[in-house]
């Protein structure tokens, strides 16, 4: 690694690295991709075609740990091979942005700790969300007390793919509503109010080929309950709301940003005054990767950490709990 360039090698060659991730890298101000992994022939050749001739390419992972010219490695890969590859990735010595969910339950995730603080290596989960403007904006709106105390947060996230072929459809590589996007109104509700679920009074799983197509649940925080549910098999929908007793706020795109809606949080306080705050089009794959490039050639805290990441887990875990074994 230069001093001022990351260069990165992605571990598998799937939909997200193709289209959002591995752009993010080339558009980022200190990254650059330098070589991809595939199993599949073809794959690593296809990702790394618009980046130009000097793409190296392996069609085994271990080669891509074990190139020198590697200096942090993206993990794509279906969520069962997540916390294998990133202990291959930091006991090879490579810093890892591992694809969510990192891992399929919440000790797994202390390996991942114990392992990061051993080798002195950067670790972290790929929350895209906790790096665009208009989530750290709603984080500083609560903070500010803009809607008051919050009691109610509401959430929902959907989107329609009931193909028995895609990943997430597949118990066996970790599929499942939950893994896949309810991830996201858990880690948006506790990194907006910093704080942790305390008991899940109520969960309902809809099981479909022996995944969760669907889910909902009412989860208990200190203060406030969270109430969302997420499903792969509905229309698409993305909302997140945070209900307090001077206002409230929403983010009308909160996940998708761009490709779902513009970035907007509408803010409405108790004396019925309507603001609507709008952000530009802001790439969040590529503002993760900068804060990724950052904390290894600056020192610059991460925003988004293992224990964040476990603490996320531990909610889905509970979720799966509450709701009870598939019927």
């Amino acid at each position: 690694m230069t001093k001022d360039r990351v260069r990165w090698g992605i571990l598998g060659a799937g939909k997200i690295a193709r289209e959002w991730v591995v752009p993010g890298i080339h558009l980022s101000d200190r990254g650059e991709l330098a070589a991809v992994a595939s199993r599949t022939p073809g794959k690593a050749a296809a990702l790394a075609a618009p980046y130009g001739p000097g793409v190296r390419l392996h069609d085994d992972y271990d080669a891509l740990l074990a190139d020198p010219d590697v200096d942090a490695i993206y993990i794509p890969l279906p969520n069962d091979a997540h916390v294998p590859w990133t202990r291959k990735c930091l006991e090879a010595g490579k810093p890892v942005l591992c694809e969510k969910p990192i891992a399929l339950r919440a000790e797994e995730i202390d390996g991942l700790i114990e392992l990061r603080d051993r080798t002195g290596l950067l670790a972290v989960e790929a929350f895209m969300v906790t790096h665009h403007p208009q989530w750290i904006r709603a984080k500083e709106l609560v903070a500010e007390g803009a809607i008051g105390r919050v009691s109610a947060v509401q959430g929902a996230f959907s989107f329609y793919n009931p193909d028995p072929a895609n990943i997430r459809n597949m118990p066996e590589l970790g599929g499942g509503a939950l893994r896949d996007i309810g991830v996201y109104p858990a880690i948006s509700t506790r990194f907006v109010t910093g704080a942790e679920p305390t008991a899940v009074p109520y969960a309902s799983i809809d099981w479909d080929g022996g995944i969760d197509a669907a889910a909902r649940a009412v989860v208990d925080f200190p203060d406030f309950t969270l109430d969302f549910y997420v499903s792969m098999r509905l229309a698409p929908r993305q909302i997140m709301t945070f209900h307090g007793d001077k206002g409230w706020l929403s983010v009308h795109a909160p996940f998708n940003a761009g490709a779902y809606g513009d970035p907007v949080i509408e803010l409405r306080n108790s004396d019925a005054r309507t603001v609507f705050e709008r952000f530009p089009r802001s790439d969040q794959y590529r503002a993760q990767i900068d804060a990724f490039n950052a904390s290894l050639l600056d020192g610059a805290p991460y925003p988004c950490t293992l224990e964040m990441s476990r603490g996320n887990q531990r909610l889905i875990d509970m979720i799966y709990a509450a709701a009870g074994p598939a019927g």
